[in-house]
């Protein structure tokens, strides 16, 4: 497939000077992710790691101009995730493209972080969710004379978060696998509370590799098309910029907190510690699912030590098990995701009834069953990862 024969509304595409450039062009949606922008985004990629006249990969979010509405911007919120309305109204309709896109997201999250090619992420502004699969598993820079250097650019505007827990659901896309792999028990902190973090601490944290000022963006992309991956690499390292990281300042007290074995001994750790950042840090739990905090807990422990495949193929178990929890007997509008983007983006209330109310309540069978899997490992809709 040619990549000039890629066409979507939501995803601009174009290669110069050999490299292929995409721009995600939904601004007025945040670039949240559909199910048309994963499958362009899959078949663009598939076409370029084979096309010898692309050395390299680039993708940004378009953003909207603040002072002309209506009009756009080359550098904005990157991707505030995947569309969760879609998601609510797949839910309540039956509707079986809900499971075509958790599945063709995945499989495009390994596709990126597999990628035999330079893959470069501009990450200006919201970076959330799906946001952070399209971008989180471009893997780091490696030494001179290896090709498959990759790249995940900041600024200080960039927020960044895994915010799943509010809405009743899990860091997904791979969420557990980079969670897993931040330094201390930062990925528990980040998964549990779906905290928004700056440019700086996602650095710090491993889920970005260099912070830029964001006016220099637009001169690093042209950089790329007209010097080559290695002229780039140059400019990026002449450009980066020391960050303020919040969560250094926080300290190793915070940090162990998340290192608790069970989701009450987080909370009960919080209290004892009882700084600032430790109170806010335990309110912050309270609001968010009492089930889904144990079971993402569980997940980001067990994906410590999964491969990025096996960790894809667990989360896709995971996410039928979220609409479908069939061993509580709760589906559709009952279920706990339904329920909580109903409170968040539907209702926009802010009140979902989390079932069971309280994280005291949740029992370990209740959590167990959403690691079984539904399909047969050789009939796993991502068997073929590897």
């Amino acid at each position: 497939m040619s990549a000039t024969s890629i066409n979507h509304t939501e995803l601009l595409c174009e290669v110069r000077g050999g490299v292929g450039l995409i721009t995600l062009n939904r601004a007025k949606a945040l670039n949240a992710l559909s199910l048309g922008m994963v499958r362009a985004l899959t078949a663009v990629l598939q076409a370029w790691q084979y096309d010898p006249a692309v050395q390299a990969v680039a993708i940004r979010g378009m953003g909207k101009d603040r002072h002309q509405p209506g009009a756009s911007v080359p550098f904005g919120a990157f991707c505030a995730g995947g569309d969760i309305r879609f998601f609510h109204q797949a839910a309540l309709a039956g509707d079986p493209q809900l499971e075509d896109f958790f599945t063709e997201e995945y499989a495009l999250n390994h596709l990126i972080h597999a990628y035999p090619k330079p893959y470069i992420a501009f990450l200006d502004g919201i970076v959330m969710g799906g946001g952070m699969g399209i971008a989180g598993h471009a893997r780091p820079v490696l030494s001179p004379g290896q090709t498959a250097a990759s790249l995940r650019l900041v600024t200080p505007n960039t927020r960044i978060a895994m915010p799943e827990t509010n809405i009743g659901l899990f860091p997904d896309v791979g969420g557990g696998y980079f969670l897993s792999r931040c330094p201390g028990h930062i990925g528990e902190y980040l998964a549990l509370t779906g905290d928004v973090i700056g440019g700086a601490d996602a650095v710090a944290a491993g889920l970005a590799d260099a912070l830029v000022p964001a006016e220099a963006l637009p001169g690093l992309w042209d950089a790329l098309a007209v010097q080559g991956i290695t002229g780039f690499l140059a400019e990026v390292a002449i450009k980066s910029i020391a960050g303020n990281a919040e969560l250094a300042r926080a300290g190793s007290p915070f940090d162990a907190c998340f290192g608790m074995e069970t989701v009450s001994g987080v909370l009960q750790a919080l209290q004892r510690e009882g700084s600032e950042a430790a109170l806010k840090a335990q309110a912050t739990l309270r609001q968010r699912s009492p089930l889904m905090l144990h079971v993402v807990l569980e997940q980001v422990r067990r994906a410590r030590r999964m491969s990025l495949a096996d960790d894809l193929r667990m989360e896709r178990d995971m996410v039928r098990h979220c609409f479908h929890t069939r061993h509580l007997g709760r589906s559709g509008v009952t279920s706990e995701t339904v329920e909580g983007i109903r409170a968040l983006a539907v209702d926009k209330d802010h009140s979902p009834r989390w079932n069971p109310a309280g994280v005291e309540e949740v029992t370990p069978d209740m959590v167990a069953p959403f690691f079984e899997s539904p399909w047969p490992a050789d009939a796993h809709p991502l068997a073929a990862l590897r």
